[in-house]
């Protein structure tokens, strides 16, 4: 009795009718001889390598590359960029430079899709290896290029192959690279063969195309924008109308392209797709078989395309893919779980053998009208489970762990495998948590340590993002039981000429994933992270806005713009009001200005985190009666050295070293002008509040004019340094709430000083650098001046 596996019984013999499918009869080299071959994708991932091999291995054939404008660099500059990659030195050596090897060897044309020039008439195939190939692109762009741009692209061929009444003069090749996961949510054996559904890819291209107008439009609708305005009101109302105006419309941007991806997976997995990609990839090879009905037509699905085996070089990749984020996730320590079914058959095939068979695929001649597919696959004959992968991954990274922080090298998550269900649940109840914290913050005391526990917190959520993203992703792969019938593709790696088996072999049969994974795959991947880490420890830091200023050379075309409280100080405006106040006043009624002050502390700040113009507005109105005069006296005879007791020696001396570089030193505050006099000598302006005063020099619990907060500071920047010759780009800014974001923005070396955490994230994201500017007052808080 002879054992049959499940994957057996779905196999034909390979011999059985060899006859009835095209097949080699003699070398690559001289089957397309003579050839015109045009690509698409060529600076993609397999285009790349697909015109490194006919470059090296075909020196008759002509590959002709329809590559895209982008930005300023027309395709000619960009085709020049390709083919100075290393792996073309020995082709661009032989041919004299990149130039002389684009002028012998390469025809360029520039254009889209699908937005295709006229073809050239010489063209003998056509392999189409461009596409949108994330999981997850908007609905509308994946349409357009996958199944719009796939039909302009065929119309374009038979256009160049015909004569002006639409007669073919030539019946051209066409080879279609697609993906094995068009087959969608099916399961057991995938023929290589059209997929039987009836799914109306006209109809589906109109709606995707549409979906971008509706969203949009919605988007745009009074209760959608008034969501999206609340939400940035709540983070950024402090720094202004215009920050907030900004974010606003960032966040409506998000929404659209959320709900276009959104729209895309779900119609996707309506009709029974995993997303939206193999959904428009399966449509798309509905359209070569109608559109290609009277040329040659050949599909080449892959499977998940990882590094090369052994071309150009074991372990050859361009980019990160499909596995590689999750790969290094894992080596960090920062994948506990992955929701796949152990048993369940990862399908991974190297570079190289898509590059192979698809060449392969080139030199042979299908019937008219009956279109070939060929699975480039592993899971047939020589699978691996994800219970195998994750085995050779986790010793990998335990002979060759990646750098570690302080704490050494991350621990490896064991794996499990508790399902899907489970691993959603351990996500799920992680963001809750996350999301709770983060409320807790917000509340949290301005401090080193809450600083530090936001930044931890922050890079969880980055983790939790990330494994959001992932594990939503390649759920339904990492379940998949779906297994690629590669008949066809044995076969005509079969038939390869012996001659050619060494160097264009594609038989995923030959190499064991042991030595795929530990000696070429993992270490590959890895070599960038480990270089990289290594020239972090070299140089340390990261580059830093906090610049060595014996090394500026701006001198007086440049500015020191300082923020006061919170960050060359250690005070706010309602204890300078009571240095002012209390003093002068009997001990009565110094308990009862101060109570007066705490009644109002509430409606203070509440006023400060809805609008910091109106907070000083309503402090200022105490200085009601106060004699100016004697104020400024008071200032400079009794109050001064509490107010520089309170300057942090780190900011003294970062001013002085501006004033030491030739900078102008500004001092840009809220804080009444009276309070800034002690100051005046490390700043060569001082812009503060002014106090409004009657004919007989008393305050009227007015101002002269707006505090000078949020946007107003980067408006005034711009038009001091438009009157005074200033560079910003060449100037410093240095502040510590989140309403000075606009100022720090207008810089072009801003510093954030012991941030809010508001600040701090913003400065994380524009990679300014943070510092702590340590102060100790030689009197005591609560201590007043005589």
């Amino acid at each position: 009795m002879s054992t049959v596996t499940p994957a057996d019984t779905f196999r034909r013999s390979v011999d059985a009718d060899r006859s009835d499918r095209p097949l080699l009869d003699g070398r690559l080299r001289d089957l397309l001889a003579g050839k015109k071959i045009l690509m698409t994708g060529v600076t993609g991932f397999i285009g790349e390598q697909l015109l490194w091999k006919i470059l090296t291995e075909l020196p008759e054939t002509t590959p002709a590359v329809l590559v895209r404008r982008k930005r300023s660099a027309d395709a000619r500059a960009r085709m020049i960029t390709v083919v100075k990659k290393e792996i073309f030195r020995g082709v661009r050596e032989a041919a004299g430079g990149p130039e002389a090897l684009l002028d012998s060897r390469i025809d360029v044309i520039e254009g889209d899709l699908p937005n295709v020039p006229v073809l050239p008439s010489d063209i003998d195939v056509v392999v189409h290896c461009a596409g949108d190939v994330s999981f997850d692109p908007p609905i509308d762009q994946a349409f357009t290029t996958n199944v719009v741009g796939t039909q302009a692209l065929m119309d374009r061929m038979i256009e160049a192959c015909s004569d002006d009444d639409g007669n073919l003069l030539k019946v051209p090749h066409y080879v279609h690279i697609s993906t094995a996961y068009t087959a969608g949510r099916r399961r057991g054996a995938i023929p290589e063969a059209a997929h039987v559904h009836t799914i109306d890819h006209r109809a589906e291209t109109r709606a995707g195309l549409a979906m971008r107008d509706l969203i949009e439009a919605e988007s745009r609708t009074s209760e959608r924008l008034t969501a999206l305005r609340k939400e940035a009101e709540r983070e950024h109302r402090q720094a202004g109308y215009l920050t907030t105006a900004a974010d606003t419309e960032r966040r409506r941007l998000e929404w659209v392209q959320s709900e276009l991806v959104t729209a895309g997976t779900e119609r996707a997995r309506s009709l029974g797709w995993t997303d939206v990609y193999t959904f428009t990839k399966a449509l798309g090879e509905r359209v070569v078989a109608e559109v290609g009905a009277g040329v040659e037509v050949s599909v080449v699905r892959p499977a998940i395309v990882e590094s090369s085996w052994l071309h150009p070089y074991p372990g050859w990749i361009e980019g990160f893919k499909m596995a590689e984020p999750l790969i290094l996730a894992y080596g960090r320590g920062e994948l506990p779980e992955f929701p796949a079914s152990p048993d369940s058959v990862i399908d991974i095939v190297p570079c190289d053998h898509v590059v192979n068979a698809i060449l392969a695929v080139c030199a042979t001649h299908p019937t008219i009208g009956r279109p070939e597919f060929y699975h480039v696959s592993s899971g047939a004959r020589n699978p691996l489970t994800f219970q195998g992968i994750y085995g050779q991954i986790r010793e990998y990274f335990s002979e060759h762990p990646l750098e570690g922080g302080p704490r050494g090298a991350a621990r490896l998550p064991q794996w499990q495998f508790p399902g899907a269900g489970s691993v959603e649940r351990l996500l799920a109840t992680s963001e809750r948590a996350h999301t709770i914290a983060n409320r807790l913050l917000d509340a949290a005391p301005r401090s080193a340590r809450t600083r530090k526990f936001a930044n931890d917190l922050d890079r969880t959520r980055g983790r939790l993002s990330f494994l959001r993203r992932y594990l939503s992703l390649y759920n339904e792969y990492a379940q998949s039981e779906l297994h690629f019938v590669d008949d066809h593709t044995l076969a005509l790696t079969e038939s390869l000429h012996p001659d050619d088996q060494p160097v264009f072999a594609f038989d995923t049969a030959v190499y064991d994933w042991k030595t795929y994974i530990q000696d070429v795959h993992c270490p590959s991947i890895t070599s960038s992270i480990r270089r990289m880490d290594a020239l972090r420890r070299r140089r340390g830091k990261r580059p830093t806005t906090m610049r060595d200023l014996g090394r500026d050379t701006a001198g007086s075309t440049a500015m020191a713009v300082f923020d006061l409280d919170g960050t060359i100080m250690s005070t706010n405006v309602i204890e300078q009001y009571l240095w002012s106040r209390l003093p002068g006043l009997s001990a009565p009624r110094q308990v009862a200005e101060l109570g007066q002050v705490l009644q109002k502390l509430p409606s203070y700040l509440w006023a400060e985190r809805r609008d910091r113009s109106a907070f000083l507005r309503a402090v200022y109105r105490r200085y009601a009666g106060a004699d100016l005069a004697a104020l400024e006296q008071f200032v400079d005879t009794e109050l001064a050295p509490t107010i520089l007791s309170r300057l942090s020696p780190d900011a003294g001396r970062r001013i002085r070293e501006h004033r030491a570089a030739g900078h102008r030193t500004v001092l840009v505050t809220g804080v009444v002008r009276p309070l800034t006099r002690p100051l005046e000598p490390l700043f060569d302006v001082i812009v503060a509040a002014d106090l409004a005063t009657d004919a007989g020099g008393r305050c009227t619990g007015f101002l002269t004019g707006p505090p000078l907060v949020g946007e107003s500071r980067a408006a005034w920047l711009h038009h001091y340094a438009a009157l005074n010759g200033i560079d910003l780009a060449r100037s410093f800014a240095y502040a510590d709430s989140h309403s000075d974001l606009p100022m720090l923005a207008a810089v072009g070396h801003a510093v954030a000083v012991s941030p809010d955490i508001a600040l701090m994230r913003a400065a994380n994201a524009n990679q300014w650098t943070s510092v702590e500017w340590k102060i100790a007052p030689m009197t005591p808080r609560w201590a007043l001046p005589r």
